[in-house]
């Protein structure tokens, strides 16, 4: 667990992801963040080295909040194929209220020559797809899901749908209601992992 943030640096990190959302991750610097909150470079500083340190506490955020989410799934009452259901809803939530996560989550790209960056982006994913593996497994075992698949390519069709769907609604400016269609790839979803016999 990370240490619990401050007021001000939730301000922080709330503002550089309206800043992110406006003109992104390049249009996010100290000098526009000072200027956006209302206070000086040297405040800001006091919080955050640099933009990459408030990048880092983003990913945190966000990191806690889906590890939350998945490991209360995985603990959960009720059959994979609801657990399921529930991930890619909630994922579609969190984005939906937040859109300007998309451009700091699924930007690894971006991060390449940013190790700390890569590495906290590579352990949401790993951490998301383990979990997410032990429920189609668990699924598979009672006979819910199809087990002529194995269990991470499942897990893999899923994960890449959510991010496939989620950069399109992002690349279209959020052209279509995010949750509404999100359901609509979650019973396709379903009847893809669903064991017919």
């Amino acid at each position: 667990m990370t240490e619990e943030l401050s007021d001000r640096q939730k301000e922080i990190i709330d503002v550089s992801l309206h800043l992110i959302a406006e003109s992104g991750i390049q249009g996010l610097t100290i000098k526009n963040l000072a200027k956006k909150i209302g206070f000086s470079e040297s405040a800001i500083y006091r919080h955050y080295e640099n933009k990459i340190q408030i990048l880092v506490a983003i990913l945190n955020f966000f990191k806690e909040n889906t590890e939350r989410l998945y490991a209360s799934e995985l603990n959960a009452d009720g059959d994979a194929l609801t657990k399921i259901n529930h991930l890619l809803f909630n994922q579609f939530k969190i984005f939906s209220a937040s859109p300007s996560l998309v451009a700091v989550i699924f930007s690894e790209e971006l991060f390449r020559n940013e190790a700390i960056l890569m590495e906290k982006v590579s352990e949401i994913m790993n951490n998301n797809f383990d979990t997410l593996t032990q429920i189609i497994k668990s699924g598979q075992e009672k006979g819910k899901l199809r087990a002529d698949i194995g269990a991470e390519h499942l897990a893999v069709v899923i994960m890449g749908s959510l991010r496939l769907f989620v950069k399109q609604w992002h690349m279209s400016n959020y052209a279509f209601n995010l949750t509404e269609k999100g359901n609509e790839l979650s019973n396709s979803i379903k009847i893809l992992v669903t064991n017919k016999i």
